[in-house]
């Protein structure tokens, strides 16, 4: 049996949880290809005009998967951590992919929902199981199997590596360049991919940039920093952005942060504002915030990134080499 898996929203987060979970009850793992043109482009026939940027992908995943295979894995998340919740467009993409999607495939919509239970976790791997197998010792024996690859998975993370580099088995730390550290923020489905983010991350390290994202940042130490807020955070991603963004101005251990949000995102349209307010209270990190959608043009991101990391080059260049007298270097080293 064939279970297709969008490579789209929480993809990068529990990825090897599910295949994992599928496999070892003897499934095979269909993953749609990469993001294109051509998928982003299905998602927008598919969707409202005034879908996210990520569900038009997700759906343009789900449309590529079409015929391929003889279920397609949609899972109802409501809730990944106790008390608190993740976007609400979550708990209807079943629905609206039957809705949108021609010739859909059965698909396997297990509800997640673990806010007031930890145990319902256990009831979601026993509901997407029981399409595999009646056994349910065999499904939960899957189910501890998934758990325990992908906390390894999100350990690599936390180590440094990015998500496809853990997925393809990369077991190497990156290496940290002598150079500037840029924090690249958002969530997963826009700062991982490379086509919604324009090939940032190539970007960046081309130009001898070291990278650090929120997932690198351990899961304690954001709990930790986000615990300090006035108010609790319910959104789950949401708070661990938050949380990061306050360690790495506790830290002050970055030279600039990116932020990718997706036009029309009402949850960022307010973290991203904390974070920025956030890193100008405590620090004098530069931040640049990226807005994307289907219109947004490559060549608009990549001027925008030059000029962004020309700026934190001259910072760490010239800024302590001002004159006190109102001389300040304008040019080259030695031009004053």
């Amino acid at each position: 049996m064939k279970i297709g898996i969008p490579r789209a929203f929480l993809y990068y987060e529990y990825f090897p949880l599910w295949k994992t979970f599928f496999e070892e009850l003897g499934a095979e793992v269909v993953v749609s290809d990469p993001t294109t043109k051509e998928i982003l482009d299905e998602g927008v026939k598919t969707t409202a005009n005034d879908a996210c940027l990520p569900l038009k992908i997700f759906h343009g995943h789900v449309v590529s998967l079409v015929g391929k295979v003889d279920y397609i894995f949609i899972p109802r998340l409501k809730s990944v951590a106790g008390g608190e919740y993740i976007c609400p467009k979550f708990c209807g993409l079943p629905d609206m992919a039957r809705y949108s999607v021609a010739d859909l495939p059965p698909v396997i919509d297990t509800e997640v929902n673990v806010r007031k239970k930890s145990k319902n976790l256990r009831k979601a791997f026993l509901d997407a199981g029981k399409y595999l197998t009646k056994d349910k010792k065999k499904i939960m024996a899957a189910a501890d199997k998934a758990l325990f690859e992908n906390a390894i998975y999100l350990s690599m993370l936390e180590e440094g590596l990015l998500p496809q580099e853990a997925m393809d088995g990369k077991l190497c730390k990156r290496r940290k360049k002598d150079g500037l550290t840029v924090a690249v923020m958002g969530h997963m489905y826009n700062v991982y991919d490379p086509y919604v983010n324009m090939n940032l991350f190539e970007k960046l390290e081309k130009n001898g940039i070291d990278i650090v994202t929120v997932e690198q940042v351990r899961r304690e130490t954001r709990d930790g920093y986000a615990s300090r807020l006035a108010k609790k955070v319910f959104w789950t991603f949401a708070r661990n952005i938050i949380g990061a963004t306050c360690h790495f101005a506790e830290e002050e251990n970055v030279d600039g942060v990116i932020y990718i949000m997706s036009f029309g995102c009402g949850i960022d349209s307010f973290v991203a504002d904390i974070c920025e307010r956030t890193l100008r209270q405590k620090t004098k990190t530069p931040f640049l915030l990226l807005v994307i959608d289907e219109h947004t043009g490559q060549n608009g991101v990549d001027t925008r990134i030059e000029a962004f990391l020309d700026m934190l080059n001259r910072r760490k260049n010239y800024e302590s080499n001002l004159s006190p007298h109102g001389e300040h270097i304008c040019a080259g080293k030695d031009a004053v």
